[in-house]
């Protein structure tokens, strides 16, 4: 019983010590290529599930100054950016205020169409509530990055 104590310690340690060095780069990466990718598709009239709602709530926020077929294509160029920037690891509060200012636009049509959002309001999302809801683990890869913002370690980000 101890053997096996032991050899699951070592392997508890190694193991943790493994997410330690590598989870932030990996959380950084990973929300890095959800921009990059969700932002490419909205480029492609047609490819982002969200891009009627997208448009929709732009144009709702902006009073209807900023045209759909304009809108889009900001957001897309906006999500780029913050993909790029989670990539590459460089301006990080740059890049997190505006992925932060992104989240806060995202989770508006919870409040503007509700109806749309859900099935049942407010615990039965429908395939775009669900799209909106999941950005809830974004926001908080966010605050996990952002707290690193002060004590840069090229090795952990």
């Amino acid at each position: 019983m101890k053997i096996s104590k032991k050899l699951f310690d070592r392997a508890d340690l190694n193991i943790t010590s493994w997410m330690s060095k590598n989870g932030l780069l990996m959380l950084r990466a990973s929300v890095g290529i959800v921009f990059l990718w969700f932002g490419f598709l909205k480029f492609i009239p047609g490819l982002s599930p969200a891009q009627d709602l997208a448009i929709r709530t732009v144009d709702l926020l902006s009073f209807g100054l900023v045209p759909g077929n304009v809108s889009i294509y900001i957001l897309a160029f906006w999500e780029v950016v913050i993909g790029i920037g989670l990539l590459s690891g460089v301006y990080m509060r740059t890049t997190l205020l505006l992925l932060f200012l992104q989240m806060m636009g995202t989770l508006t049509p919870i409040f503007l169409f509700p109806a749309e959002v859900f099935t049942k309001i407010p615990y039965a999302p429908t395939l775009e509530g669900q799209y909106i809801i999941k950005n809830l683990v974004i926001i908080s890869a966010g605050i996990v990055l952002g707290a690193t913002v002060r004590k840069r370690n090229p090795k952990i980000i």
